[in-house]
């Protein structure tokens, strides 16, 4: 198996049972996106905990594509226990990351890395970075 069969069975993993899915109880901080275009529709549910700014919680609800559903389940296990300042610039490294113009030295967790493939394809980054958006809604 080489590193893009992995990769897609990754993607197809996280599509087909996401991580984190479903409406939290408790009191958190939720943004919508949506794609009118393709009808990917995620909500982002976010708990950040103070005085750290730590994001402590993280869910999500939707529908869409396969890679949508992928990267909203992908980006709820990579941003737990992160920083809201890390956040913000995890948002910016990855958009940059999938669009190819990621910048020298930009971290990127790997993680994340399966979701490279969507590069090739400039009508789906915005089916990848969606959820992302609706997470920038939410952090202050």
């Amino acid at each position: 198996m080489d590193i893009q069969d992995l990769y897609q069975e990754i993607i197809l993993d996280h599509s087909r049972h996401p991580r984190n899915f479903g409406k939290p109880e408790g009191e958190f901080r939720e943004a919508e996106g949506s794609n009118p275009s393709c009808g990917d529709s995620v909500r982002v549910f976010v708990k950040i905990g103070f005085p750290h700014q730590l994001i402590e919680d993280v869910h999500f609800l939707g529908r869409g594509c396969a890679i949508c559903m992928a990267s909203a389940s992908l980006m709820t296990e990579v941003v737990r226990q992160k920083k809201v300042e890390e956040i913000k610039t995890l948002i910016e490294n990855f958009q940059a990351f999938l669009t190819g113009k990621e910048k020298r030295n930009a971290e990127i967790p790997e993680e994340l890395f399966p979701l490279k493939g969507v590069r090739q394809f400039p009508a789906r980054v915005k089916c990848a970075l969606l959820p992302w958006h609706a997470l920038e809604k939410i952090i202050p």
